[in-house]
């Protein structure tokens, strides 16, 4: 198990490695540059030089990258010039950052409470009213755009009938105390339960909308598996043995079915940044992704970069996870590593 740890590790440096590359000559291909972006249009022409000498523009690529990814393994992205002019990029990373995570995980935790029961209830009536009515449904949460969705909820359950805000991690005016960043947990630790309640109202409306497609997929992979798990040899055998239904299920279907549902949750997890984005735009959610959005918007390159490798190191990470999960579950992943 140690040496698949390490090689997948070594492997998704790697990765890391590449994306820094790519995120590093992406950003300077981009019209105007970071001179633009710090000067603006009203930069004269030897503003611009003395700031491209200031910058190290100048120097050859190579040098300009190395100097770049020596930044970046420091925390040193860079100042914002539009999200929070004047705030160091890595700074306003950090504070936003507990804000993607909580919706992140809310989000997950809905999809999962629902769709493993779910697509397991389908699988077992497969064909009946309940397995046609769910896949229709898991085909319409992967159809809706994300902020469709956002905007349909956010009218019907906050605006029409008024039973969730409308937007923002928590009501203006309210005196909570921060602990974590995550708000929800800091009026746990601190006690202060209003400020717990308030902070999970408003997390649950931008879960709800993130959560559709995570939702909708695991629920078909789910529902494929357990079909597939069913039709094996050994569940047959298990209950021609008279073994107990409970036994059935948790020994011999679900244990198995659940591999390539792990892969899934996984890759669900990690990509929902994208998702993110969308879904903290509309509502109001002071999250990295709404920073991404606006980055993008004024050319705030620093915060662009610290956001991207970011986001690629959450989602290598993840997928690290996953791995050393399946492997945990299925020892062949380990063997199969071995021979290789």
């Amino acid at each position: 198990m140690l040496r698949y740890t390490i090689r997948r590790v070594l492997q998704l440096a790697l990765v890391v490695l590449v994306l820094s590359v790519l995120l590093f000559a992406w950003l300077r291909a981009l019209p105007g540059g970071p001179v633009s972006a710090l000067l603006g249009d009203r930069g004269t022409a030897e503003s611009r030089a003395q700031l491209r000498e200031a910058l190290g523009l100048d120097d050859p690529i190579f040098v300009q990258y190395f100097a770049f990814l020596g930044r970046a393994l420091t925390g040193d992205f860079g100042t914002s010039t539009g999200v929070s002019p004047g705030k160091p990029a890595m700074e306003l990373f950090l504070e936003r950052f507990p804000a993607t995570i909580e919706l992140s995980i809310a989000a997950i935790v809905i999809a999962l409470i629902g769709a493993i029961p779910l697509g397991y209830l389908a699988a077992r009536r497969r064909g009946g009213w309940f397995d046609n009515a769910s896949v229709v449904g898991s085909m319409i949460g992967i159809s809706i755009p994300i902020f469709f969705l956002a905007f349909l909820l956010k009218y019907l359950l906050a605006i029409k009938l008024g039973w969730l805000p409308t937007g923002g991690r928590q009501s203006a005016g309210l005196d909570a105390t921060r602990v974590t960043g995550f708000f929800v947990l800091d009026g746990l630790l601190t006690r202060e339960w209003d400020a717990s309640l308030d902070a999970l109202r408003h997390l649950l409306l931008p879960a709800l909308a993130l959560s559709s497609i995570p939702f909708a997929v695991i629920f078909r992979i789910t529902r494929a598996s357990v079909l597939d798990v069913m039709d094996e040899d050994y569940v047959r055998t298990a209950r021609s043995k008279g073994l107990a239904k409970r036994i059935v299920r948790d020994r011999h279907i679900l244990r198995n079915a659940m591999l390539p549902v792990v892969t899934t949750v996984g890759l669900q997890t990690g990509a929902l940044l994208s998702g993110a984005v969308l879904t903290e735009t509309v509502f109001s959610w002071q999250g990295v992704g709404q920073a991404l959005a606006v980055g993008f918007e004024r050319k705030d390159f620093p915060v662009l970069q610290v956001v991207i490798i970011a986001a690629a190191m959450a989602y290598v990470l993840v997928n690290l996870i996953v791995d050393l999960s399946y492997a945990a579950i299925d020892p062949r992943i380990r063997t199969a590593g071995k021979v290789g």
